[in-house]
């Protein structure tokens, strides 16, 4: 963050100070919504979940390093008081962005955000300072807090960007405007709370070229007849991407290797280099081609952005985390969340990561899937037969349950269960040794937890 004094962080938020001995004092380091993660000098974001009142904390994280607390009421520490914390912190971020010479470049999808977002990361950061998104923190508050990462020798500014609804992606780029916009894909990820159907979250997600200036890029997948139909809503340079023989940023000769890490040659207008990933699954070739087109609008050569990609290793945990247990089993983690299209990639990767060895399969919900929730599940539940996976646990009610019944008739093992404690437990009874695990559902479902207790047990 640029260095500012309380007093002028009030006035650019038409804030109110509260026991502040001395409005000059400077906030040097970044802003943080927990406590323990707040750093020597910096702001401290009091937020109201639903279930901890950062304004409860304040004095903690005054006394761990922050110079002031940014709350909606008086807080028991010096404080910038305004009507709505959210908002607020979104309007700081796009001052301080205005104050900074970077390149912003952001990223959207219904699937593969997280995982591009950390490759681009990887790429650049050799080149030049470079900040990214957090994990996932990829929304309204998470995007301003990761612009307030940046100083003034940061370069480049890889924002992840979330949607759950129309609007939210013109929200986030009105904060920070994209000199580049990188769209992945368009599925059935918060389908119910957008419309309904692919359509509607095309128009979500659209909203990311929209914003560009005419000199910006948009970086559109090929492959995806719904990013395609972005090409019109854009003023900026339309640059292709994509495994067809038409995208200017392409894959060619790919290849999976015993671990299924994908190799491949990636040709650009710069040239041509072969690229062998670390990550697991053959649906990562699409995410680094978005990463290696992003690059390439900064004028990197094709064998830089290669070495970049070849070099990148996972960063975000909860993505096809793969744990090898002292007992010979492997348990993959990959439920941070999950909708038709991460369940079908992971499902895949995990089959063929398995080859001969016994596989179970954990899986729970996919959320805001709307009507179509019930035939999705049961449309999951087939695909698990048809890879021929040893053993299917189905949490919870609902849904899950047309997973079970669309597994069942075929060579599957099936075990409903109610919850991600009594999945620990039937799992931990059926676990053998070289046995593979598979856990994955959306983050309300709890089976980050469950992982976690498999990989360690």
């Amino acid at each position: 963050m640029i260095p500012m004094t309380l007093a002028e962080i009030a006035e650019v938020l038409d804030a109110r100070l509260d026991n502040v001995p001395d409005p000059q004092v400077v906030v040097t380091g970044p802003a943080a919504v927990d406590s323990r993660e707040v750093a020597a000098g910096g702001l401290f974001v009091a937020t109201v979940g639903e279930r901890v009142d950062g304004h409860d904390y304040a004095d903690k994280a005054v006394a761990g390093g922050a110079v002031a607390v940014l709350a909606s009421r008086p807080v028991a520490a010096p404080a910038i008081l305004v009507d709505d914390v959210q908002a607020a912190i979104g309007v700081l971020a796009r001052h301080v962005l205005t104050h900074l010479d970077c390149t912003v470049l952001a990223l959207t999808g219904s699937v593969g955000k997280t995982t591009t977002k950390d490759l681009l990361a990887q790429i650049l950061e050799p080149f030049a300072p470079t900040i990214s998104t957090d994990r996932s923190f990829n929304n309204e508050l998470g995007l301003p807090l990761t612009v307030l990462q940046a100083g003034p020798g940061t370069r480049y500014l890889v924002l992840e960007m979330g949607a759950g609804r129309k609007g939210d992606l013109t929200y986030l780029t009105d904060i920070a405007p994209p000199h580049v916009s990188l769209v992945l894909n368009v599925g059935a990820a918060h389908v119910s709370r957008m419309g309904g159907g692919l359509a509607d979250v095309a128009e979500a997600k659209g909203e990311l070229v929209e914003a560009l200036a005419p000199d910006g890029y948009a970086l559109l997948n090929a492959a995806d007849p719904y990013v395609m139909g972005m090409a019109d809503r854009t003023k900026g340079k339309i640059v292709l991407y994509g495994r067809t023989p038409d995208a200017s940023v392409r894959a060619e000769n790919i290849r999976l290797d015993d671990r299924v890490r994908p190799s491949f040659d990636l040709v650009m207008p710069t040239g041509r280099a072969r690229v062998e990933l670390e990550l697991i699954g053959e649906h990562q070739v699409a995410n680094a081609l978005g990463a290696a087109a992003a690059a390439g609008t900064l004028g990197l050569s094709t064998e830089e952005i290669a070495a970049g990609l070849n070099a990148a290793r996972r960063r975000s945990s909860g993505r096809f985390e793969i744990t090898e247990r002292p007992d010979g089993v492997t348990v993959i983690n990959d439920a941070y969340n999950a909708n038709p299209e991460s369940m079908r990639a992971g499902l895949h990767a995990f089959h063929a990561l398995a080859g001969a060895r016994r596989t179970i399969a954990v899986l729970g919900a996919m959320g805001q899937q709307g009507d179509a929730s019930e035939a999705q599940h049961e449309k999951m539940g087939r695909l698990v037969a048809e890879l021929g996976i040893d053993i299917l646990i189905a949490v919870g009610e609902g849904d899950p349950r047309a997973m079970a019944r669309g597994a069942s008739g075929a060579a599957v093992a099936v075990h409903p269960v109610q919850d991600a404690a009594e999945a620990a437990l039937v799992a931990n009874e059926l676990i053998a040794s070289g046995d593979v695990v598979f856990v994955k559902s959306s983050s309300d479902s709890s089976l980050f937890g469950c992982a976690r207790e498999l990989a360690n047990s």
